[in-house]
């Protein structure tokens, strides 16, 4: 894994965004849009929402999106060997660049037809924690027309993002505002921040 951590660097280091293509393996990647489908099944994908447990607006237009929070006590083995990886890569950010982080959040994020999250940057107003926000996609065979892209928006410029799977995401949580674009079809991920508290 070291050298897709290094990938993922490197993106940020150069442009801001920290991009690798196979970061999940197909196994890995599968399983976890298996656990995705089952929640939704069961019902268990919630509405999201805005801000956190102090500060929440419940009547938001921001976002349609569905989540479900993974949890570290988490017997599943796809979410025990997604969170393995993102510690050891949050290891491999302490060690080579000094970042300092010692906690993080995932939830699974599915997008239907038609659904959208406007222009925002992922830190909280009473809450500077998140320091890196990651993106895990777990969409096969995604097209152009398929919609759902990632626009990340630096100065004058935007770079849009194809969901594809496999691919993670990496940028710093205060900086770069992003949205994503309307989904033509179903579009799902593990979403999540890197923090230091």
């Amino acid at each position: 894994m070291e050298a897709k951590f290094e990938e993922l660097i490197e993106g940020f280091i150069t442009g801001n965004i920290g991009i690798s293509e196979d970061f999940l393996s197909v196994s890995l990647a599968a399983a976890l849009q298996h656990n995705l489908r089952g929640l939704n099944k069961d019902s268990s994908m919630l509405q999201a929402g805005i801000g956190n447990t102090i500060i929440r607006d419940g009547q938001q237009k921001m976002r349609s999106d569905k989540t479900s929070w993974l949890h570290d006590d988490s017997k599943n083995a796809a979410e025990m060997e997604f969170m393995d990886t993102i510690r050891q890569f949050m290891g491999h950010l302490n060690r080579t660049c000094y970042t300092g982080l010692n906690a993080c959040e995932f939830h699974y994020a599915l997008y239907e037809e038609g659904t959208f999250y406007k222009r925002h940057k992922d830190q909280l107003r009473n809450d500077d924690n998140r320091k890196f926000s990651m993106i895990s996609y777990l969409n096969e065979d995604w097209k152009e027309s398929d919609g759902g892209q990632l626009l990340i928006y630096q100065q004058e410029s935007m770079q849009s993002i194809s969901p594809d799977n496999q691919k993670a995401v990496f940028f710093q949580s205060d900086v770069l505002e992003h949205e994503v674009a309307i989904a033509k079809r179903s579009r799902m991920s593990v979403t999540g921040w890197l923090k230091r508290v």
